[in-house]
C-alpha cells in the first residue's frame, strides 16, 4: 500500500492562515508487513528519524496505539523547512496510515479536522488531503472548508538553500493589529479570494502583493522576496508571495512568459533552486 501525499503552498499573501493551494510535489509512503519495531527507510538526512519517533509513526499511534510496527519506505520531494507543508504531509500521511491499518473510516472532513488541529491551522492540511485551491477556517474545533478550482497558470517557485522555521517566523508577528489595519488587511484578501473565483489572475495577483497580515513583518527574514517580486512584476508576472512561513517564494506566471522568468530567476539567484509546479487537483491518494 502506498499513501501519496502532495506539497503545499499557503497564504497566497493575504489568505494568512486560511488559504492554501495543492501543488505537484509528494510525500510517498510504502507500507510494508508487521515487524518487530518501526521501521522508516529514508534518505533524507539523520535529522528525520528512522524509528518510532518520526512524526508520520508519532501521528498515526495517537489515533490508534495498537497497530503493529511496520516496515515503511518514505520518499519525499518537499524540502523540510522552507514553506511547502512537509510536516503537514507527515501528519497526514500518518492519519491515512492509522485510518488504513486500523480500519478507522475517516471522512474526509475527520481527517483536515483531525490534521489541522495537530498543525494548529488548516491551510496546509485541507488542501493537501482535498487538493486543488482550499479556503479554510477552524471555529471551536470545527473546521469548515471550500474547494474550488485554481485558475490554470504557470507556478514557479525559488527555493534557497536555507531553512526558515515556521517558529522564528511566527515570531515576529506582532499580537494585536489596529483595527483599521485589520479591516483593510481582511478586505484585501476578500477581493484576492473573489478574483481567484472568478479566474482574474491580474487581480488576485495585486490583492496577493498587498498583504498587510504577514508579509511586512516577515520581509527582513526574507530579503529576496522583494528581489524576486520586482524581477517578476518587471518581466510579466501575476503574482509573487511567500510561501507559507518561508523561506521558499512562489511566482504567478502566464504560460507563455514562463520560460523566459524561470530563466531569469535561476540567472539571478544561482544559489537557489528554481523549480515549476502545477496544481495538484486530486489531494491525497491511496494506491494498493
Amino acid at each position: 500500500m502506498k499513501i501519496i501525499v502532495p506539497g503545499t503552498t499557503s497564504n497566497l499573501g493575504p489568505g494568512f492562515d486560511s488559504c492554501g493551494l495543492a501543488l505537484n510535489l509528494y510525500l510517498t509512503l510504502e507500507i510494508g508487513d508487521e515487524i518487530e519495531s518501526w521501521v522508516i527507510h529514508h534518505t533524507l538526512g539523520e535529522n528525520i528519524p528512522s524509528d518510532e519517533t518520526n512524526l508520520i509513526v508519532q501521528t498515526a499511534l495517537s489515533l490508534a496505539p495498537a497497530i503493529h510496527p511496520r516496515e515503511l519506505w518514505m520518499e519525499s520531494e518537499i524540502p523540510a523547512t522552507r514553506g511547502l507543508g512537509s510536516s503537514s504531509a507527515a501528519i497526514i500521511a500518518g492519519i491515512e496510515m492509522a485510518n488504513q491499518l486500523a480500519g478507522l473510516k475517516l471522512s474526509d472532513k475527520e481527517k483536515v479536522t483531525i490534521a489541522s488541529t495537530l498543525e494548529g491551522h488548516p491551510d496546509n492540511a485541507a488542501p493537501a488531503i482535498l487538493g486543488d485551491f482550499v479556503v479554510a477556517t477552524m471555529i471551536n474545533n470545527t473546521i469548515f472548508t471550500v474547494k474550488q478550482v485554481f485558475p490554470d497558470t504557470g507556478i514557479l517557485a525559488v527555493i534557497p538553500n536555507h531553512e526558515l522555521l515556521t517558529k522564528e517566523s511566527r515570531d515576529v508577528l506582532p499580537k494585536i493589529l489596529d483595527y483599521p489595519q485589520a479591516v483593510q488587511a481582511s478586505s484585501i484578501s476578500n477581493v484576492m479570494i473573489s478574483a481567484v473565483l472568478a479566474n482574474d489572475l491580474n487581480l488576485a495577483g495585486e490583492m496577493m502583493e498587498n498583504d498587510l497580515w504577514h508579509e511586512i513583518y516577515r520581509e527582513n527574514l526574507v530579503p529576496h522576496l522583494s528581489q524576486i517580486r520586482n524581477l517578476a512584476k518587471k518581466n510579466g508576472a501575476y503574482a509573487t508571495f511567500l510561501s507559507g512561513a518561508g523561506s521558499t517564494v512562489l511566482i504567478l506566471v502566464p504560460y507563455l512568459k514562463l520560460k523566459q522568468i524561470e530563466q531569469l530567476l535561476k540567472n539571478t539567484f544561482s544559489d537557489a533552486e528554481v523549480k515549476q509546479f502545477s496544481v495538484d487537483r486530486e489531494g491525497m491518494k491511496v494506491q494498493t
